[in-house]
């Protein structure tokens, strides 16, 4: 049922989107550095690795600078029109793609790069093969403002691997526990709330008994 979903959705977000790409396309091929589309590989279904489609907002050489995987507020290896596609989350659109074809699904575990995925602890790492990976899920969802969370840290890094990515875990696991066509369409209008309020709390009431957040996390949703 959900794969129907996932087709259905796919192809009509497709071609809604359609026009917003022959503007966006044009403008990456003729600034930055002229790339236009990102393909990095990242965890799917099984285990499997796929290229994961995104518009390019990023230096070339991005992975192996700075932070690597880990994107910062204000990160200097963003490009200019990147801040803008990466703020309202048109970057993430070309994943369509991926969810048309099969890679992904509309709703579910925000598919991770191998490095970043192998943080999580044993355990989740073999729930979240369990299913396709999403374009959006309960974890994107709470963590649209990853970027800030970081921010001011005395090491990014240290709290992003020993904080974040558990609980992020422990998150995309709930919903692998707790999922149904109506959590699947849950997703879908939190996910267009939180681009337009991403300081908003709403996520825990709409999605009740989610995994408490540490206490280094917990402000950044009051």
């Amino acid at each position: 049922m959900t794969r129907v979903a996932d087709l259905l959705l796919s192809t009509l977000f497709i071609l809604l989107v359609v026009p917003l790409w022959v503007i966006v396309i044009p403008v990456l091929r003729f600034t930055g550095e002229g790339e236009v589309f990102y393909r990095q590989p990242r965890v799917g279904k099984d285990g499997r690795i796929f290229n994961l489609l995104k518009f390019a907002t990023m230096l070339k050489n991005s992975p192996n600078m700075g932070t690597g995987d880990l994107t910062l507020h204000n990160d200097p290896r963003v490009l200019p029109v990147g801040r803008v596609l990466r703020k309202t989350k048109i970057n993430e659109l070309p994943q369509l793609l991926n969810v048309w074809k099969g890679d992904m699904s509309i709703v579910g575990p925000r598919p991770q790069t191998p490095r970043i995925f192998a943080l999580y602890p044993q355990n989740i790492q073999d729930d979240l093969k369990r299913i396709r990976p999403g374009l959006s899920g309960v974890g994107p969802i709470l963590f649209r403002g990853e970027e800030k969370m970081l921010e001011g840290a005395n090491d990014p890094q240290a709290l992003y691997e020993s904080t974040i990515m558990p609980y992020k875990g422990e998150v995309e696991r709930w919903y692998l526990h707790n999922r149904s066509i109506r959590s699947y369409f849950l997703v879908i209008v939190m996910t267009v709330w939180v681009i337009l309020f991403p300081r908003s709390g709403a996520a825990w009431a709409a999605f009740p008994g989610l995994p408490t957040a540490p206490k280094e996390l917990a402000t950044f949703w009051r």
